[in-house]
């Protein structure tokens, strides 16, 4: 129902404003979620004179310069960034626009018509015999206008509020996406470090492979080794030999992937990265406050949060429209068939008045809708706590995993410590005639299966650091997610 009602605005304002402090709906307050004081995980202890890196900038703790330039250079031109960055510009957009329907609205007009009358027209034909009758006239019309929704049960408020909710959320998203950026950039550089130096080890397997196989091929023609033996240990170079192309594979797939992060075309960086170096070892860990530290920490959780708010006001929107809403105008201008008298006391005119809209009779729309914002709130909690809880198990699993990992480094550093002393005490009894250089070789052999294990047990602790900054929500500045109105 809209009744269009003349009304005297310096009266009905002060009504008006009293009204329009009502709002509909509930106020959002955070839900409670069920979650451990601590977690279960506890990172390795630092080493004498460690110290964990600030949050923001973990990368910068590996002390590995080059690291520290593809991270930036994948800040500075990733793609997704990009994309959800103008997202954000988007939703901020629809933010100002939400809110910039709570103000009155005013616009200026101006016109000017010439019109001259058909004489064989209805109007013409009856015209035309009048005394005094122009078939040509001039409509000059100039004024300002002005209409004001007033929201006097916070409909609008509350579409304000859900629209600056979705852009904090957006703001929260694209940090979520920054993170992920950073820790994939540092995941593919370290395993590019990692597949040089299997690349490395793998080599010089098959290099001291091929000289077992050049003893036993001698001792084998001497009579003195086994056909038999020579052929098996031709299998296992074959075998060594085997392991390179998945290797090279695999180095090529994360320079490619390294590239794309970067915003660049496959093979950009690969020279730059060319030059083998060591997998950086994982600065120390600090796990902050406990699960709770989530909630205001990691940029998923905070955008699953906003989203939340956004819905608990859509709420209140739907709600609002079980009341009346009303609007006033008001125009001021001047009017005249004559540009010389446009702006005479005569031309004067002013115009005002009000408009009342109140769905009374619509078959249940409003119910529908306030049930559909009440389920969509719904949906948005357990969205918010799904989040929570996954965002807890990732920690615990990336810090198990972390430990597990040096704990297997360490284990391999021993057994590299024992095969390099049993290696040496083979190369003392070969040079005093007590074994032949095939044990030798062999010692070799069993040395680099170990290192070859070992570079992969320390690119699985750096990455496992990394996984645990990435879901300690590390590698971003946290926004201002206060509800704001």
């Amino acid at each position: 129902m809209t009744l269009s009602l003349p009304i005297r605005l310096s009266a009905a304002l002060p009504l008006l404003l009293g009204l329009g402090a009502c709002v509909t709906g509930p106020a959002y307050h955070r839900p409670d979620i069920a979650l451990t004081g601590a977690y279960h995980a506890a990172p390795p202890p630092a080493a004498a004179g460690q110290s964990p890196p600030p949050l923001d900038s973990w990368w910068r703790g590996f002390g590995d310069p080059m690291l520290v330039t593809v991270v930036n250079q994948a800040e500075a031109g990733n793609l997704d960034i990009a994309q959800a960055e103008a997202r954000v510009l988007q939703a901020r957009a629809l933010a100002k626009a939400a809110g910039a329907a709570l103000a009155p609205a005013g616009a200026l007009n101006a016109q000017g018509q010439a019109i001259d009358q058909s004489l064989e027209s209805p109007l013409g034909t009856i015209a035309r015999h009048l005394p005094g009758f122009q078939r040509e006239t001039a409509l000059y019309d100039i004024g300002a206008g002005a209409s004001w929704d007033v929201d006097l049960f916070g409909g609008l408020r509350r579409g304000r509020e859900a629209a600056r909710a979705d852009a904090r959320a957006e703001a929260a998203r694209t940090g979520a996406i920054r993170l992920a950026v950073i820790a994939d950039t540092a995941d593919a550089y370290l395993q590019v470090r990692a597949y040089q130096a299997r690349l490395d080890v793998a080599r010089r397997q098959e290099a001291t492979q091929s000289e077992l196989v050049e003893l036993l091929r001698k001792q084998e023609s001497q009579g003195v080794a086994a056909e038999r033996e020579l052929r098996l240990t031709q299998a296992a170079l074959e075998g060594v030999r085997s392991t390179i192309p998945p290797l090279r594979t695999g180095l090529e797939v994360e320079l490619n992937r390294l590239d794309v992060i970067m915003g660049t075309r496959p093979g950009t960086w690969r020279d730059r990265l060319a030059r083998p170096a060591p997998v950086p070892a994982p600065p120390p860990l600090r796990l902050g406050d406990g699960p709770a530290d989530l909630l205001r920490r990691r940029p998923d959780v905070l955008a699953a949060e906003q989203r939340l708010i956004g819905a608990n006001a859509r709420i209140g929107q739907a709600l609002a429209e079980y009341y009346p809403k009303v609007s006033v105008s008001g125009l001021l201008g001047v009017e005249s068939l004559g540009a010389s008298q446009l702006f005479t006391g005569d031309a004067f005119q002013a115009v005002g008045g009000g408009t009342l809209h109140w769905r009374l009779f619509d078959f249940g729309r409003v119910d529908a809708e306030v049930a559909g914002a009440r389920a969509a709130d719904a949906e948005a909690l357990a969205a918010w706590r799904a989040v929570a809880l996954r965002a807890t198990e990732e920690v615990e699993d990336a810090v198990t995993d972390l430990v597990q990992q040096e704990a297997r480094t360490d284990a391999l550093d021993r057994q590299i410590s024992e095969l390099t002393t049993a290696r040496g005490q083979a190369e003392r009894a070969y040079e005093s005639g007590v074994i032949s250089l095939l044990e030798v070789r062999e010692a070799d052999r069993d040395l680099l299966a170990a290192a070859d294990q070992l570079v992969q047990a320390r690119a699985g602790a750096a990455r496992a650091a990394v996984a645990s900054f990435r879901a300690l929500g590390g590698g971003w500045t946290p926004v201002d997610t206060s509800r704001g109105a």
